[in-house]
């Protein structure tokens, strides 16, 4: 990686008069506004079709485009909050007008190159809707797949593919890098799962251990991979997942990296993660059959929360940086002082929060209760903050670029912010709280917030060789 910094900003969250951001107008205006800035990396969160609770990671495909970001036209309005997408609104009105552009063919779809998935993935999704929408274990065996359904999906990958890499395009000859999230898991209720079920286990389900977002852990849901019959077929759908994702984009930052070495395994009945164990998962093994396909990998390892020497092995056979985030810097964690910026090493991405952390100046003006921290806790915390970023005697009152300039500052290599950090906004901005299932992934940018002067931005890049 070499010197920059960028912003993580997920399409859904750009403006648009559709109720959802998109891979449209908006999409080339933030890439003009980074350019501006001095960015050179634009982040995202998995880009694929939404599934339960609308999380990009519980998708229905680990391969697929989520239709709800194509970019329709000018005329595609509807009434909606500025600020949030309202999903259960916007998702059927717009799959209605998507419906009526394939119909009357009113989209451009390039089917010059289909994709080696999409006929499994439009027979998953056709069924799916024969079925009322149900998960496929609860499908009817007698429903049959609608001949113009599957065209329908397959079209909408032809229409999503040939408008994110126009846009990748654009943002590469502004010398933008597209930085992609690959969840470890995929959704048991998926085509992945449904056309390959002898590659997981149902009878346990993935998740952590309790943690500073939640006293029982988070309990995802996700079925745990067959990681020896993975390594019997030479771990063919991880190269071509890989191989998809790297297509995508130029940087990916490989989720939950830990669960390689180790993962913790619930029993599919728990109402909690509290009672899991840690499972041996394939450890460096499939790294090393994926750079033999594929070459060296540009990933970021998520290497946050319970990390060990044998994880960080892993990642530094391979030379993958891993991520420091400063909100975790001030706490009494025993890995705090790891994500404190003295203590960086060059080959890492340090982020000032995630799209779990609450955003910059929420963190700072919280006093407990949306994490396991106590008020005294979090009392402690901010007095470590404030004097560890030099600001006793004021300045607090900018704690968002108190975080963005410490990192801009650092040796870290790569510096990320949350677009909601740049624009100072509170916990109203925050895109996700682990282990609560609704309600999440659904903050906006405004029009009246898009794009805030960059040159303070653009200031720090200069100033500590971003640029």
């Amino acid at each position: 990686m070499e010197r920059a910094s960028g912003i993580l900003l997920h399409p859904t969250s750009l403006p648009s008069e559709s109720g959802i951001g998109d891979l449209g107008r908006e999409a080339y205006r933030f890439a003009d506004w980074l350019e501006r800035a001095g960015q050179k990396i634009w982040q995202v969160l998995p880009l694929g079709p939404v599934g339960y609770g609308e999380s990009p990671y519980q998708l229905f495909s680990a391969f697929a485009g989520s239709p709800l970001l194509i970019a329709m036209k000018d005329s595609a309005k509807i009434p909606s909050r500025p600020e949030r997408v309202e999903f259960e609104r916007v998702a059927p009105w717009k799959m209605g007008r998507l419906r009526d552009a394939f119909r009357e063919g009113a989209v451009e779809a390039d089917s010059s190159s289909d994709f080696p998935w999409l006929d499994e993935f439009a027979q998953f999704m056709a069924l799916k809707s024969a079925n009322g929408g149900k998960p496929w274990w609860e499908w009817d065996a007698r429903a049959k797949a609608d001949r113009e359904e599957i065209e329908f999906q397959k079209f909408l990958q032809r229409v999503f593919f040939r408008q994110w890499n126009d846009l990748k395009s654009y943002c590469h000859n502004r010398g933008i890098k597209l930085m992609g999230d690959l969840p470890i898991y995929v959704a048991k209720d998926s085509a992945d799962v449904w056309a390959r079920p002898e590659l997981f286990h149902f009878e346990s389900v993935a998740g952590v251990p309790p943690d500073y977002f939640s006293a029982t852990g988070q309990l995802w849901g996700n079925p745990i991979y067959r990681w020896d019959r993975m390594a019997a077929d030479g771990y063919r759908w991880w190269t071509e997942r890989m191989q998809a994702a790297l297509e995508m984009f130029d940087v990916v930052r490989m989720d939950h990296f830990r669960g390689f070495e180790a993962f913790w395994e619930v029993p599919a009945d728990e109402p909690t993660a509290v009672n899991g164990r840690w499972t041996k998962g394939p450890g460096a093994e499939i790294f090393r059959v994926l750079e033999k396909h594929l070459g060296r990998l540009p990933i970021v390892a998520e290497n946050l929360g319970v990390i060990t020497p044998e994880v960080e092995a892993i990642r530094e056979e391979f030379g993958f940086p891993g991520m420091a985030v400063l909100q975790f810097a001030f706490g009494t964690d025993p890995q705090a002082p790891t994500f404190q910026p003295h203590n960086y090493p060059r080959n890492l991405a340090a982020y000032t929060g995630t799209h779990d952390n609450d955003t910059a100046m929420g963190w700072w003006r919280s006093e407990g209760g949306d994490s396991t921290r106590t008020a005294e806790g979090v009392r402690r915390e901010k007095a470590k903050a404030l004097a560890y970023l030099g600001c006793q005697h004021g300045g607090a009152g900018e704690m968002n670029w108190l975080m963005i300039r410490t990192l801009m500052m650092s040796v870290a290599d790569t510096a990320i912010f949350p677009m909601q950090d740049v624009l100072g906004l509170g916990s109203e901005a925050r895109m996700n709280t682990p282990s609560v299932a609704r309600g999440n992934w659904r903050w906006r940018v405004t029009p009246e917030q898009a794009w805030p002067d960059p040159r303070r931005l653009r200031q720090l890049s200069e100033l500590y060789g971003r640029i």
